[in-house]
């Protein structure tokens, strides 16, 4: 093996090893023991590698509080897969999110599965939201 092979496959090492790192795993992050189930309204898409992030406003029903919550979702392309598309989830909509909550408490959690409501392009439709904890990522 001559040196320049040698050095383009030490870099290429480097470069996987270094996203392997940066990509977490579910558990990690998340509690498989503590399922939380959330409707609330679009705020923000993050449409991004490696995952896809959507935050909602979720109000308290006994006290009127609104609380904003992030939900982690698989890459863009499983969820193109699945029928998702960039512009499935618009701020302003009212979904209902499934999933399991965040390990420290945060108001995040990795989303299992979307649910858009009425007032979605898709009224009353679940999309699998390619999560971690289905696909082991």
């Amino acid at each position: 093996m001559n040196v320049r092979t040698m050095a383009a496959s030490l870099l290429a090492g480097l470069l996987v090893s270094g996203a392997a790192l940066a990509h977490h795993s579910f558990s990690a992050e998340f509690d498989a023991d503590k399922p939380v189930k959330l409707t609330g309204i679009v705020t923000n898409v993050e449409w991004t590698n490696p995952h896809v992030w959507f935050y909602i406003n979720v109000k308290d029903e006994a006290t009127g509080q609104v609380t904003n919550w992030g939900a982690e979702m698989g890459p863009p392309h499983g969820l193109q897969r699945q029928g998702w598309r960039r512009e499935t989830l618009k701020i302003g909509e009212s979904v209902t999110v499934e999933g399991f909550m965040a390990r420290n408490g945060d108001n995040r959690m990795n989303a299992r599965t979307v649910t858009l409501t009425s007032t979605g392009g898709r009224p009353g439709q679940t999309l699998d939201a390619d999560s971690s904890s289905r696909t082991g990522n």
